[in-house]
């Protein structure tokens, strides 16, 4: 029996590989593809990071490149993460597909296509983007229409000639919606919650302002609201060094809509509530702002203009008229645990975890929203979190007799 498996290896897995080593505790990873593989094949070939290159670190490797305030590509990414399996000698095994863990005894029983590994602990590092969330009403989206998800989609060559509507105006949503349109393509943006911020404030990135004034490292336990902190989408934000936020898009010429909330006899409906919603984000994004000068010991930087919203934004569309020919579900991800036969996941898919400890001895998880952090899903924000989940997985070994 191994005392660890750790599933999945990117930087979650390899984080957690890292400290395993460290403590001296025998484990393996298995991943299902390559080393990065969602980097490798389920990014768009324009992605870039959403933090700046100088934020980029793991465990022992920070970033050293010529282009420190720039935003890294997947494929640099990949190679980073794959740089970090080598640095930290990580035993990964690639092209493992796992398809059940379940409890065995006093460990678990991992089973794979290549055979069984019973572990004492597991470690889940699969992340909480494995597939799309698609709507259920996507059904409805009439035949000649095509549809596609963020993992499908690589660039506006691959889409069908015609207007695009994108579902979602999270960091995907707005970063195609932008491509498309300066592809000169004519793109509608279906608008539910979102968060904005401008690229940078006060001379800095904004993301140098969340990591320094502590906003960033504000743990789970000193959440006020911690389930809707770990729902909230992924802020306005893209690695061109620009600000992209729903002006910028208007501007692009993107005509923008309410959260898209149904399919009816062929037409989509959208809600009425986008004046409402943008709003919202402007009021946090001045809020968070305020955060931010009142650390830095006063002053301000500059105040953006109030989303501008359409006088009388479409609450209909005609999905058989022509007028769209493509839809993209940028609706989120969510997790994937259909191989894990511990009852340990809720109806709506999600892992009962405290601070990655999850709620079965001996079964950890790492890389997921606001697991011990606010960070906690960044690359730079792993180790610490990785860190303190093996802590605790090594006093488990420990206090358990073999």
């Amino acid at each position: 029996m191994i005392a660890t498996v750790v599933i999945g290896a990117g930087q979650a897995g390899l984080a957690a590989s890292h400290f395993l080593t460290a403590r001296s505790i025998d484990h393996v990873v298995l991943e299902r593809g390559e080393v990065a593989n969602s980097w490798r094949h389920e990014r768009w070939n324009s992605l870039r990071l959403l933090t700046p290159s100088w934020q980029t670190r793991l465990p022992g490797l920070r970033y050293d490149g010529t282009d420190p305030d720039g935003y890294m590509t997947a494929p640099e990414v990949t190679e980073f993460i794959e740089r970090f399996a080598k640095v930290c000698g990580a035993p990964v095994r690639t092209g493992v597909h796992v398809t059940s863990v379940r409890r065995d005894g006093d460990g678990y029983l991992v089973r794979t296509a290549e055979g069984d590994l019973r572990s004492r602990t597991v470690v889940v590092a699969t992340g909480a983007c494995s597939r799309p969330a698609v709507p259920a009403f996507a059904a409805g989206v009439p035949a000649p229409v095509v549809m596609i998800t963020p993992f499908q989609y690589r660039d506006p060559g691959q889409v069908p000639d015609g207007g695009v509507l994108i579902a979602g105006a999270s960091a995907t949503g707005v970063q195609l919606a932008a491509e498309l349109a300066r592809a000169g393509r004519r793109v509608m943006l279906a608008v539910g919650e979102h968060v904005r911020l401008p690229r940078a404030y006060r001379g800095r990135d904004v993301l140098w302002w969340m990591a320094e004034s502590g906003v960033w490292d504000q743990r789970y336990d000193e959440v006020d609201d911690l389930d809707r902190a770990r729902r909230l989408p992924s802020p306005q934000l893209s690695g061109t060094g620009e600000t992209l936020d729903l002006n910028a898009l208007t501007a692009l010429g993107v005509e923008l809509t309410g959260r898209w909330a149904a399919v009816r006899d062929g037409h989509a409906l959208f809600s009425g509530g986008l004046r409402n919603v943008c709003a919202l984000a402007d009021l946090k994004m001045e809020r968070l702002l305020d955060t931010f000068d009142e650390w830095a010991g006063g002053g301000s930087g500059e105040r953006f203009e109030p989303t501008r919203v359409p006088a009388a934004p479409r609450l209909r569309l005609d999905l058989t008229s022509g007028e769209i020919r493509t839809v993209i579900w940028a609706t989120g991800f969510r997790p994937s645990y259909d191989w894990l036969d511990v009852p340990v996941v809720d109806a709506k898919g999600r892992l009962d975890h405290d601070g990655g400890v999850v709620a079965s001895p001996g079964m950890y998880a790492l890389g997921l929203p606001v697991l011990r952090r606010r960070k906690s899903t960044f690359i730079y924000g792993i180790e610490d979190d990785a860190r303190e989940v093996i802590d605790h997985l090594a006093g488990y070994l420990d206090s358990v007799p073999r």
